[in-house]
């Protein structure tokens, strides 16, 4: 009778059926009768993901009505960093005298938008003009809000790009490649579902790769991800902001313990700290009601921006020295927000530390760059392919960009930060410092968040997109989204020819010697048994100099010869990559993608028996590694 229905949710029922509660209140028939039902529903040719459904069923179909009279209009808020500068803009959850919003004539009562669902009913309904969420989130709801012209969503501002959320998983998962088969908590219809959808691409997987267990509540309840990540031993891993993230695991480079309440073995698989073109939060808008207040909403986008300038002043400031304004801030927040989120005020500027504030030169990149992969239309594109493939929608309903002038006096003589200029995201010196510190003291595989490899013919230097186009694509999207992450550019070369000139070299000199017969060769160095395939340690044996010396065969010649012929391929790839990315209209920063050569040192076949073998060997691989925060070139904001 159970066959039909898939794993996961056989394991819901196993457990709703195991609880106290259920055996105390339902009768074995009645759970009898809801496997059943369950047995159907899988067998049923509907084949939407609960999610969806749930997610539609909660929302309902809301009755439409015109957005209500008066001068205050209602403004939904949820609890990130990044609104923080909507109560400085506005003085508080009530607009007052002096702030930036009633300077611009404009009056907000501000409520709490946590519960999205609610919002959607309140901006159907009327009650307020405006949807706050994550982008992503907007495109779950694009339907909902999209059948009825009057309600179809303006997009007009991206607030920050998200530092702050993480995926969280347990011991034994090292890479994005090792989720495939697992289970991951995650919130129903919440911040999280785009960032996973992102994390899958980013690692060729599916959604049917992994196993979803749904939380209610993004955090702070029995019915969360992190707190299913705690208690639930089917959980592999979850989504976390990053209060929860520090009490799973204590920290995005630290591992838990299972002391002082961690999970022993947990640890940050994936973070926007890297993956910061993730979470992009933004205020959506009626279209009837953007249609007929055009300046109020230029108003309303401009004075947030300008509350951003101020909160990131005062922010640098505390951080130099002190700031009572900025402590006042922070107290405002603790006061909206509560001291479950907020305990001690450096929490709450840690919140407003998560964020990436886009400001003016970033709503100018994110709507009207040509071009830019983690721009409106691309993020429109797979928030709309996300809504439909995980039943939150049937048909694609697109946003509309808001088209403001960003170049009128209302942005330009009224905000300060308005420079486009783009500098270099990383310190190069200090990123290939970092990979081969890492590299030596064999650290690089606990910072690498995904690695993927091409192989070449022998002799091979060129590489065109025609034979590696899927290959550079990958690459490109992947530094688009991992803006904060550096992608090595790693060229191996085939030991086989290094190995045959260190055998020669040492029998030459009379240090090596070989026994056994052909296939099954043992071979010694002054009397001590010589492993060929123990590469680390042949490549401390040549470079200290002991197979100098042999009239006709130098292994560190031929060493030094593989790795300039390694970094070379990975300086060749690159310029691949980037003539790809400039076909395609894609900017990139130069800094992040960096070549190294690696020769010999990492071989998948430390001693090939033929060509191959040897072929395994001839590779290019792409790692995307976290490097630590000396290592970027500091500022406000990263368009």
């Amino acid at each position: 009778m159970t066959k039909n229905i898939p794993q996961h949710r056989f394991n819901l029922l196993t457990d709703i059926a195991d609880h106290p509660m259920t055996k105390k209140f339902l009768s074995l028939k009645a759970v009898f009768h809801c496997l059943l039902a369950l047995t159907w529903l899988a067998g049923s040719s509907e084949k939407l993901h609960a999610q969806g459904q749930d997610f539609r069923a909660a929302i309902g179909n809301p009755p439409i009505g015109p957005v209500a009279k008066g001068n205050t209009l209602q403004l939904p808020y949820i609890t990130w960093g990044g609104d923080v500068a909507t109560f400085h803009a506005n003085g508080g959850l009530k607009t007052s005298s002096g702030s930036i919003f009633q300077k611009q004539g404009l009056s907000f009562d501000m409520k709490a938008g946590d519960d999205f669902s609610q919002q959607i009913k309140d901006y159907m309904s009327g009650k307020s003009p405006f949807l706050r969420g994550t982008f992503r989130m907007m495109g779950l709801a694009s339907e909902i809000i999209g059948k009825d012209p009057r309600t179809k969503g303006v997009v007009i501002l991206q607030m920050t790009w998200s530092a702050g959320d993480h995926m969280v998983a347990k011991k034994g998962l090292r890479t994005l490649s090792d989720l495939k088969g697992k289970t991951i908590a995650i919130q129903q219809g919440g911040p999280h579902v785009g960032m996973l959808d992102d994390i899958l691409k980013t690692a060729q997987l599916s959604w049917n790769d992994i196993q979803i267990i749904w939380a209610k509540d993004l955090t702070g309840s029995p019915d969360s991800p992190a707190e299913m990540l705690r208690n639930n031993p089917k959980v592999d891993a979850c989504f976390a902001i990053t209060p929860d993230m520090l009490g799973l695991c204590g920290g995005v480079d630290s591992t838990g313990t299972g002391a002082e309440g961690t999970v022993e073995g947990a640890h940050v698989l994936v973070s926007t700290a890297e993956l910061s073109r993730s979470i992009a939060d933004v205020y959506v808008c009626r279209k009837d009601f953007f249609d007929a207040n055009r300046e109020l909403v230029d108003k309303f986008v401009a004075g947030y921006l300008k509350g951003c300038e101020e909160l990131l002043d005062l922010k640098h400031a505390y951080e130099e020295g002190g700031s009572a304004p900025y402590e006042s801030l922070l107290t405002m927040a603790q006061d909206i927000y509560g001291k479950e989120v907020i305990p001690v005020l450096e929490e709450g500027h840690g919140l407003i530390s998560d964020c990436t504030f886009a400001l003016y030169p970033g709503n100018v990149n994110f709507f009207t760059q040509q071009g830019n992969l983690t721009g409106f239309e691309n993020f429109q594109e797979s928030a709309l392919e996300l809504a439909v493939s995980q039943g939150y929608a049937k048909t694609k309903m697109g946003l509309l960009p808001s088209g403001l002038d960003y170049q009128s006096d209302r942005f330009l003589n009224y905000l300060t930060k308005t420079k486009m200029e783009r500098g270099e995201r990383f310190r190069a010196e200090a990123v290939l410092e970092e990979i081969e510190l890492l590299s030596s003291g064999g650290e690089l595989d606990d910072k690498t968040i995904l690695s993927f490899t091409i192989n070449f013919e022998p002799n091979q230097t060129a590489f065109s997109a025609v034979q590696y186009g899927a290959e550079f694509q990958r690459v490109i999207e992947s530094s688009q989204r991992f803006g904060n992450a550096v992608i090595a550019i790693r060229g191996h070369s085939d030991p086989t020819k290094t190995l045959l000139d260190l055998v020669k070299a040492g029998s030459q000199k009379g240090i090596l010697k070989r026994s056994g017969s052909s296939g099954n060769y043992r071979y010694s160095l002054r009397g001590r048994p010589l492993d060929l395939e123990a590469t680390r340690d042949l490549v401390s044996l040549i470079e200290a100099g002991s197979f100098d010396g042999a009239s006709d065969h130098n292994p560190r010649e031929t060493m030094q010869a593989a790795l300039n012929l390694s970094k070379q391929r990975s300086v060749e790839v690159l310029k691949a990559i980037t003539d790809y990315a400039s076909s395609k209209g894609v900017e990139m920063d130069a800094s992040q993608i960096q070549p190294v050569g690696v020769g010999i040192r990492e071989p998948f076949v430390a001693k090939p028996s033929n060509l191959n073998e040897a072929k395994q060997n001839m590779r290019v691989e792409f790692r995307i590694i976290r490097v630590p925060a000396e290592a970027t070139n500091a500022s406000d904001f990263d368009f």
